[in-house]
Formats: C-alpha cells, sequence, structure tokens
C-alpha cells in the first residue's frame, strides 16, 4: 500500500522537490561544483563516500526541513546508506516530514533518432520491492530528447509510460522524467510534441494509476497546465537542465502549478570549504528562492 500521508504530501504540499540523486557518472562533477577534485579519491567507494558527506551536509541542515521541501530524489547508495544512524528514507520522513523518492534508472542508451532513452534497468523488480521495504514512496527515472524527431519522442515516452506500470504495480508513485536539452535549436517543437504525446498515454491510465512528471522548463509558460489538471497526475515537476538558478526561478514562476525539482540550481554555490555558517546562509537563500518560485 501507499503512504496515504505521502501520497497526500505529494500532491498537495508547498515547496519543491530536492534532487540529490547525482549517480555515478554525474557524481565527480558534482564534487567538483562543491569543490572536491578527482584526486581526493581513488575508488569508486570513495568517491560515493565522500558524495554522501555532502548530501548529509544539506540534509541535516536545519534550512532543509518539510517546510519548504516536500520531497527529496535518492541515487541507490544513498537509500542504502544512513544518515545520522538512521536509514536515510526513515530518517527524511521522520524527522524532517520529507517524502522519499527512488532515483531508479541505469544510465542513457546511445542516441537514437534524436532521443537517448534509458538503458535496461537491471534487476528492476527486486530494486522495486527493495526501495519499498526501506520506505520509498515513488521512483525516477530519466531519457533525453535532443531534436524534434516524432518517432524518436514516442518511443522515448511509450518507454517511460511502459516502465513507469511496472512501478506503479510495485505499489509505488513514479516519476515520468523525459528531459529536453535546454541547447536545442528546435526546443520549442520539440516541447510541442512531447506534449502531446504525453497526454496521449496519460489517457490511456486508469483512474488508479497515478504518475508525476519531471519537465524541462518550457519556452511557452503554462505549456503544459493539462498535465497538471490531469487527473492521473499527482504532481508536475521542473527540471533546471543546466539553467542557473536565477534564470530557472524566473522561468518556474510563470509555469501555473508547477514546482521545482532542481539539483544544480540548488546546490549552486555550495562548497566544502564553506564555514557552517557560509554553507547554512546559501543554502536558505536558494531553498528560500526556490520556494517563492514554485509556489506560484
Amino acid at each position: 500500500m501507499i503512504n496515504q500521508l505521502q501520497m497526500d504530501r505529494m500532491g498537495h504540499a508547498n515547496g519543491f522537490v530536492a534532487a540529490l540523486d547525482q549517480s555515478g557518472g554525474s557524481t565527480p562533477k558534482a564534487l567538483k561544483l562543491y569543490g572536491i577534485q578527482k584526486d581526493n579519491w581513488s575508488s569508486e567507494s570513495e568517491m560515493f563516500a565522500l558524495v554522501h558527506e555532502m548530501r548529509v551536509r544539506i540534509i541535516t541542515s536545519k534550512r532543509f526541513d518539510g517546510d519548504n521541501i516536500v520531497a527529496a530524489i535518492l541515487f541507490v547508495n544513498t537509500m542504502n546508506n544512513k544518515i545520522e544512524n538512521r536509514p536515510t528514507a526513515e530518517y527524511l520522513w521522520e524527522e524532517k516530514h520529507i517524502v522519499p523518492i527512488l532515483k531508479i534508472d541505469s544510465g542513457l542508451a546511445e542516441e537514437y533518432d534524436g532521443t537517448q532513452l534509458m538503458k535496461p534497468i537491471n534487476n528492476l523488480d527486486q530494486l522495486l520491492i527493495t526501495a519499498k521495504d526501506k520506505g520509498i514512496f515513488g521512483t525516477k527515472m530519466r531519457s533525453v530528447i535532443k531534436t524534434s524527431h516524432t518517432s524518436g519522442i514516442k518511443r522515448l515516452v511509450e518507454q517511460q509510460f511502459e516502465t513507469a506500470m511496472r512501478i506503479t504495480q510495485a505499489s509505488l508513485v513514479p516519476i515520468i522524467e523525459p528531459e529536453i536539452d535546454i541547447n536545442a535549436p528546435d526546443k520549442s517543437k520539440i516541447e510541442d510534441i512531447l506534449n502531446t504525446e504525453i497526454l496521449k498515454h496519460l489517457d490511456q491510465l486508469s483512474e488508479n494509476e497515478k504518475v508525476m512528471l519531471k519537465l524541462t522548463l518550457p519556452n511557452k509558460d503554462n505549456l503544459y497546465l493539462d498535465c497538471v489538471k490531469h487527473p492521473s497526475v499527482l504532481r508536475v515537476l521542473a527540471l533546471s537542465g543546466g539553467y542557473s538558478r536565477d534564470e530557472s526561478n524566473k522561468r518556474l514562476a510563470k509555469q501555473q502549478g508547477v514546482i521545482a525539482s532542481f539539483s544544480r540550481a540548488l546546490t549552486e554555490g555550495l562548497s566544502k570549504q564553506q564555514s557552517n555558517q557560509e554553507f547554512e546562509e546559501l543554502l536558505y537563500s536558494s531553498i528560500k528562492s526556490i520556494t517563492e518560485a514554485s509556489n506560484t
């Protein structure tokens, strides 16, 4: 069964979703931005230990709380780790009243038809069972669109929804994330095609099948309003996709009913070298600005 308190909070609470789910491929860049260079670790396990320290510093901050953060997206390594001697998902929900969500994809396949679909997710069924046992509410999976190739976009959306149905069968709520490359020259055309394809699939869902959407901030304001209002959509989230925090907030504030799910835009400017006071002040400023942009 899905936790109804978490379902209600995910669907209606003010604030935004913190994306703390950098995986093996993106972790070195995240650590570099945080002020930790590659010569500070000599193995993958050491690298993940360093990024877990960064995440713990963020999550345990008094500024990181349920008043502003609706949910947090975790990497598998983070889910399997602990914060203050408690399993991460348990700590988030019981200490912070923040809904725990898990990134489940295994990365991107090679580009074909202007898109990068998800690689096959190994042991998906077992991963979903483990996530449920650890108190995870929902999942997130990312694929990428680079050109307005209609057949490629259709295939990508089909893969996302097919996987989403397996997730709902495991009593978890999936976040469907078909990211659009913000540098695509035909970004607006891609957005129109994607919106049409998503709505087609949403209309095929039963009233008991709920999904969330995580979408690149569009060029046209309120493009995804029909998705926001769709009865099968629990929440529509926005990804920053490489936009700065200021630009992301500016675009997000114009999207009715959409809340942020930022990663780089959330942690922008944070550094291991900062004093606790400096860290807390910058994190608070970031959280405050993203919350304000989300509550539109």
